[in-house]
Protein backbone atom coordinates (compact mmCIF):
# COMPACT_ATOMS: atom_id res chain seq x y z
CA UNK A 1 0.00 0.00 0.00
CA UNK A 2 1.25 2.93 -1.29
CA UNK A 3 1.69 6.37 1.46
CA UNK A 4 -1.00 7.86 -1.36
CA UNK A 5 -3.73 5.52 -0.74
CA UNK A 6 -2.74 5.26 3.06
CA UNK A 7 -3.43 8.89 3.53
CA UNK A 8 -7.44 8.99 2.52
CA UNK A 9 -7.33 5.13 4.46
CA UNK A 10 -6.17 7.02 7.71
CA UNK A 11 -7.88 10.16 7.35
CA UNK A 12 -12.04 7.91 7.18
CA UNK A 13 -10.38 5.78 10.04
CA UNK A 14 -9.69 9.22 12.42
CA UNK A 15 -13.03 10.61 11.67
CA UNK A 16 -14.51 6.96 12.19
CA UNK A 17 -12.54 7.24 15.89
CA UNK A 18 -13.55 10.60 17.22
CA UNK A 19 -17.11 10.33 16.41
CA UNK A 20 -19.29 9.83 19.79
CA UNK A 21 -20.40 6.78 21.38
CA UNK A 22 -20.36 3.78 24.06
CA UNK A 23 -16.38 3.57 23.41
CA UNK A 24 -16.58 7.33 24.28
CA UNK A 25 -18.82 6.76 27.75
CA UNK A 26 -17.22 4.03 28.45
CA UNK A 27 -13.45 5.67 28.28
CA UNK A 28 -14.90 8.63 30.37
CA UNK A 29 -16.57 7.00 33.19
CA UNK A 30 -13.33 4.89 33.43
CA UNK A 31 -11.28 7.78 33.97
CA UNK A 32 -13.29 8.73 36.68
CA UNK A 33 -13.63 5.73 38.37
CA UNK A 34 -9.78 4.83 37.52
CA UNK A 35 -7.70 7.55 36.56
CA UNK A 36 -5.59 8.09 33.58
CA UNK A 37 -4.48 4.89 33.40
CA UNK A 38 -7.48 3.49 33.16
CA UNK A 39 -9.01 5.38 30.28
CA UNK A 40 -5.59 4.75 28.44
CA UNK A 41 -6.08 0.65 29.16
CA UNK A 42 -9.40 0.75 28.08
CA UNK A 43 -8.27 2.86 24.70
CA UNK A 44 -5.98 -0.02 23.87
CA UNK A 45 -8.72 -2.59 24.85
CA UNK A 46 -10.84 -0.96 22.57
CA UNK A 47 -8.19 -0.32 19.54
CA UNK A 48 -7.42 -4.27 19.68
CA UNK A 49 -11.06 -4.99 19.20
CA UNK A 50 -10.78 -2.31 16.35
CA UNK A 51 -8.27 -4.19 14.97
CA UNK A 52 -10.01 -7.26 14.95
CA UNK A 53 -12.64 -6.85 12.90
CA UNK A 54 -10.28 -4.41 10.40
CA UNK A 55 -8.19 -7.64 9.64
CA UNK A 56 -11.14 -9.96 9.45
CA UNK A 57 -12.89 -7.20 7.11
CA UNK A 58 -9.82 -6.63 5.09
CA UNK A 59 -9.37 -10.77 4.66
CA UNK A 60 -12.92 -10.67 3.65
CA UNK A 61 -14.41 -12.53 6.64
CA UNK A 62 -16.54 -9.33 6.81
CA UNK A 63 -18.64 -10.19 4.09
CA UNK A 64 -19.87 -13.07 5.90
CA UNK A 65 -20.88 -11.50 9.01
CA UNK A 66 -22.99 -8.31 7.45
CA UNK A 67 -24.27 -11.30 4.88
CA UNK A 68 -25.48 -13.81 7.42
CA UNK A 69 -28.31 -12.25 9.40
CA UNK A 70 -28.77 -14.54 11.96
CA UNK A 71 -24.93 -14.07 13.01
CA UNK A 72 -24.97 -10.18 12.43
CA UNK A 73 -28.10 -10.07 14.65
CA UNK A 74 -26.74 -12.27 17.41
CA UNK A 75 -23.55 -10.28 17.63
CA UNK A 76 -25.71 -7.54 18.20
CA UNK A 77 -28.02 -8.67 20.51
CA UNK A 78 -24.81 -9.79 22.65
CA UNK A 79 -23.57 -6.27 22.28
CA UNK A 80 -26.85 -5.01 23.04
CA UNK A 81 -26.96 -7.05 26.12
CA UNK A 82 -23.33 -5.99 27.07
CA UNK A 83 -24.53 -2.65 27.09
CA UNK A 84 -27.27 -3.26 29.47
CA UNK A 85 -24.60 -5.45 31.47
CA UNK A 86 -22.69 -2.29 31.91
CA UNK A 87 -25.36 -0.17 33.07
CA UNK A 88 -25.89 -2.29 35.63
CA UNK A 89 -22.94 -2.77 37.27
CA UNK A 90 -22.73 1.09 37.07
CA UNK A 91 -26.11 2.05 38.71
CA UNK A 92 -25.21 -1.11 41.58
CA UNK A 93 -22.37 -0.01 42.50
CA UNK A 94 -22.07 1.17 46.18
CA UNK A 95 -21.06 5.51 46.26
CA UNK A 96 -19.08 3.73 48.92
CA UNK A 97 -16.81 1.64 47.57
CA UNK A 98 -13.57 2.02 48.34
CA UNK A 99 -11.13 3.29 45.85
CA UNK A 100 -8.79 0.36 45.40
CA UNK A 101 -11.38 -1.72 45.00
CA UNK A 102 -13.34 0.20 42.25
CA UNK A 103 -9.59 0.60 40.26
CA UNK A 104 -8.87 -3.41 40.27
CA UNK A 105 -12.47 -4.07 39.05
CA UNK A 106 -11.29 -1.01 36.62
CA UNK A 107 -8.30 -3.06 35.45
CA UNK A 108 -10.57 -5.72 33.84
CA UNK A 109 -13.73 -3.51 32.68
CA UNK A 110 -11.22 -0.81 31.47
CA UNK A 111 -9.44 -3.64 29.30
CA UNK A 112 -12.51 -6.16 28.86
CA UNK A 113 -14.78 -3.33 28.46
CA UNK A 114 -12.96 -1.38 25.69
CA UNK A 115 -12.57 -4.58 23.71
CA UNK A 116 -16.04 -6.06 24.13
CA UNK A 117 -17.50 -2.75 23.33
CA UNK A 118 -15.88 -2.86 19.87
CA UNK A 119 -16.10 -6.34 19.35
CA UNK A 120 -19.81 -6.86 20.31
CA UNK A 121 -20.42 -3.89 17.67
CA UNK A 122 -21.27 -5.31 14.11
CA UNK A 123 -21.67 -2.31 12.62
CA UNK A 124 -17.76 -1.77 12.87
CA UNK A 125 -18.00 -4.84 9.92
CA UNK A 126 -20.20 -2.82 7.89
CA UNK A 127 -17.71 0.61 8.07
CA UNK A 128 -14.62 -0.93 7.28
CA UNK A 129 -16.45 -3.42 4.56
CA UNK A 130 -17.74 0.08 3.21
CA UNK A 131 -13.92 1.90 3.46
CA UNK A 132 -11.93 -1.17 2.40
CA UNK A 133 -14.00 -1.67 -0.53
CA UNK A 134 -11.88 0.92 -1.65
CA UNK A 135 -8.39 -0.15 -1.14
CA UNK A 136 -9.10 -3.70 -1.39
CA UNK A 137 -7.44 -5.30 -4.50
CA UNK A 138 -6.60 -8.82 -6.01
CA UNK A 139 -3.40 -8.48 -5.70
CA UNK A 140 -3.84 -6.78 -1.59
CA UNK A 141 -1.17 -8.93 0.53
CA UNK A 142 -1.20 -9.90 3.90
CA UNK A 143 1.18 -7.31 4.76
CA UNK A 144 -1.63 -4.81 2.76
CA UNK A 145 -4.48 -6.15 5.46
CA UNK A 146 -2.04 -5.52 8.52
CA UNK A 147 -1.55 -2.12 7.82
CA UNK A 148 -5.50 -1.74 7.51
CA UNK A 149 -6.05 -3.07 10.53
CA UNK A 150 -3.26 -1.57 12.67
CA UNK A 151 -3.78 1.96 10.72
CA UNK A 152 -7.61 1.62 12.20
CA UNK A 153 -6.59 0.07 15.79
CA UNK A 154 -3.74 2.80 15.99
CA UNK A 155 -5.63 5.74 15.76
CA UNK A 156 -8.46 4.39 17.79
CA UNK A 157 -6.00 3.90 20.29
CA UNK A 158 -4.23 7.21 20.17
CA UNK A 159 -7.53 9.25 19.65
CA UNK A 160 -8.93 7.49 22.81
CA UNK A 161 -5.40 7.55 24.62
CA UNK A 162 -5.53 11.32 24.02
CA UNK A 163 -8.64 11.70 25.50
CA UNK A 164 -7.79 9.80 28.88
CA UNK A 165 -4.19 11.59 28.89
CA UNK A 166 -5.95 15.11 28.18
CA UNK A 167 -9.17 14.80 30.80
CA UNK A 168 -7.05 13.30 33.65
CA UNK A 169 -4.14 15.99 33.08
CA UNK A 170 -6.76 19.08 33.83
CA UNK A 171 -8.72 19.96 36.58
CA UNK A 172 -11.94 18.43 34.54
CA UNK A 173 -10.77 15.30 36.14
CA UNK A 174 -11.25 16.79 39.68
CA UNK A 175 -14.54 18.17 38.83
CA UNK A 176 -15.86 14.90 37.02
CA UNK A 177 -14.70 12.79 40.09
CA UNK A 178 -16.75 15.12 42.31
CA UNK A 179 -19.43 14.78 40.58
CA UNK A 180 -18.89 10.46 39.77
CA UNK A 181 -22.40 10.04 40.91
CA UNK A 182 -24.18 11.65 37.68
CA UNK A 183 -21.24 10.70 35.47
CA UNK A 184 -22.28 7.91 36.21
CA UNK A 185 -25.52 7.83 35.91
CA UNK A 186 -25.40 9.76 32.20
CA UNK A 187 -22.93 6.72 31.40
CA UNK A 188 -25.51 4.48 32.23
CA UNK A 189 -28.37 6.21 30.40
CA UNK A 190 -26.53 6.07 27.59
CA UNK A 191 -25.98 2.83 27.58
CA UNK A 192 -28.98 1.57 28.22
CA UNK A 193 -30.51 4.51 25.39
CA UNK A 194 -27.94 2.66 22.78
CA UNK A 195 -29.33 -0.93 23.77
CA UNK A 196 -32.93 -0.13 24.07
CA UNK A 197 -32.57 1.27 20.27
CA UNK A 198 -30.80 -1.95 19.06
CA UNK A 199 -33.17 -3.94 20.66
CA UNK A 200 -36.40 -1.94 19.24
CA UNK A 201 -35.05 -2.25 15.68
Amino acid sequence: MTFTHWIPLAAVCTLGAISPGPSLALIINNIVQTGRRGGVVTAVGHGLGVALYALITSMGLGVIITNTPWLFNLIQYAGAGFLLYMAFKILRASPDESASAKKEEGRFVGFGGGFLVAFLNPKLAIFFLALFSQFVADNLTFSDQLIMAMTASGIDILWYGLVALGIGSTGFLGWLQKNSHWVDRISAFVFIALALLVISR
